[in-house]
């Protein structure tokens, strides 16, 4: 009996048909079980050599698993596990076992799936979106990625970051480190702790997340631990150059710690610091100045721009001035080392720019809900962004700056016989 009904049922978002993604689906599940099939292929024929006492083989094919869902990219694509039995363990001996690498017994999504996970939640996902973004990027059902599997994670982090507390620098060596301290405001806290972190450069140019701790930025005894923290655990090499803010307590610290490594003031810090003690309306036109000095090819040059900006604003605005020379020789450290380094020691721009996402995270969620995962947050997001961090300009150079060579404004220093004579 048909319906002459005229009514037809509007189709729901999640029942869009996606005839590509279908077949993509069907594809990837001949593909894994031909996979597993090879892998289970191969093992026996490995263990050929094994054989029982009347000759015949050991071990031997035992049907397949229950048919189960693996959560991927495209979706959910059902699979089977091939059973291999061990006939030689019912004679007391010890049992061979066959554990597939490409589906593990327990497993239930793919390991880029794992990683999406805290992707999603580091990066502004919130717990209560999990659902609809997860349905939209994998289908409406996306089971196993419910949004309490990034609770579980959480543990997971902690011991990740345990771990990572802990590890051995007996191996590290660093040329050059930068130090800032960021602060987060956790909602269930009254104020905001403030993050020191240290971010350091390899001598194959990579930069890494050396250390960091809650503590208070302009605290002296606050860094001297972080670094006394470091220094214990294997990091007894200085490093050639720290590049910070003058306002830390890290200085001090350093000096203590690590005597021979040379300063050099952050001019991105410096600069607001000079610019905050002007009117606002001189601003610009002082910032360029500034800018003159931190791009001088030379030292010479530098050091003409700085007595330059004093005439220019000593009179009417010594408190900026008296701002900008009182770490004059340590704004311009960086010109005793290959130039193409210089970028990147000028400022602690390393650490801000990578807090910036740290900050975007915060913003988005309206903060962490403790300390404890502001921590964790930072740990994993900074681990996450490592990743893609850029090498230094000039790898080359840091075996020289090592070996102790001269530079002298980015140039090598390139001693003559007649030099050596004298």
């Amino acid at each position: 009996m048909t319906s002459d009904s005229t009514i037809l049922p509007f189709r729901k978002p999640g029942d869009v048909e996606d005839p590509l993604t279908a077949i993509l689906r069907d594809g990837a599940r001949r593909l894994l079980a031909q996979a597993i099939e090879a892998e289970a292929e191969a093992f026996l024929a490995a263990m050929k050599g094994e054989r029982l006492a009347d000759g015949r083989d050991r071990v031997v094919r035992h049907g397949l698993g229950p048919v189960r869902e693996i959560q991927t990219g495209i979706g959910p694509v059902e699979v089977q596990r091939v059973k291999l039995r061990d006939r030689g363990a019912e004679a007391g001996n010890e049992r061979i076992r066959f554990t597939s690498a490409l589906l593990p017994p327990w497993a239930r999504r793919t390991r880029s799936l794992d990683a999406l996970l805290p992707i999603l939640y580091l990066r502004g996902i919130s717990m209560g979106d999990f659902q609809d973004a997860l349905g939209a990027l994998l289908g409406k059902d996306a089971p196993n990625l419910s949004p309490s599997v990034v609770a579980r994670l959480r543990g997971e982090w902690e011991s990740d970051f345990k771990r990572w507390q802990r590890r051995d620098l007996s191996a590290r060596r660093y040329v050059y480190i930068w130090a800032d301290g960021v602060y987060l405001q956790a909602r269930m806290e009254p104020q905001a702790e403030c993050m020191l972190v240290l971010i350091g450069a390899t001598p194959e140019g990579r930069k890494e997340l050396i250390g960091f701790q809650v503590g208070v930025r302009e605290s002296a005894q606050s860094w001297h631990e972080l670094l006394v923290d470091l220094k214990a655990r294997g990091l007894t090499i200085a490093p050639q150059v720290a590049t910070g803010d003058g306002a830390l307590g890290f200085w001090k610290a350093i000096e203590e710690v690590w005597p021979r490594t040379c300063h050099q003031r952050c001019t991105v810090h410096k600069t607001a610091n000079v610019l905050n003690k002007m009117p606002k309306v001189l601003q610009p036109a002082a910032k360029a100045d500034l800018r003159e000095i931190w791009t001088a090819p030379d030292r010479a040059t530098a050091e003409a721009a700085i007595t330059k900006f004093v005439e220019k604003y000593g009179l009417k605005y010594d408190k900026a001035v008296t701002c900008l020379i009182k770490d004059r020789d340590a704004l311009l450290t960086f010109y005793d080392y290959p130039a193409e380094h210089w970028e990147h020691l000028r400022t602690s721009n390393p650490i801000e720019s990578v807090f910036a996402t740290v900050r975007h995270r915060t913003v988005r969620t309206k903060g962490a809900l403790s300390q404890d995962t502001a921590r964790l947050m930072v740990f994993k997001l900074v681990t996450a962004a490592a990743k893609t961090w850029r090498k230094l300009n000039g790898e080359n150079q840091l075996p020289k700056v090592i070996q102790g060579i001269t530079f002298r404004d980015g140039v090598e220093v390139i001693e003559t016989p007649a030099q050596n004579a004298a």
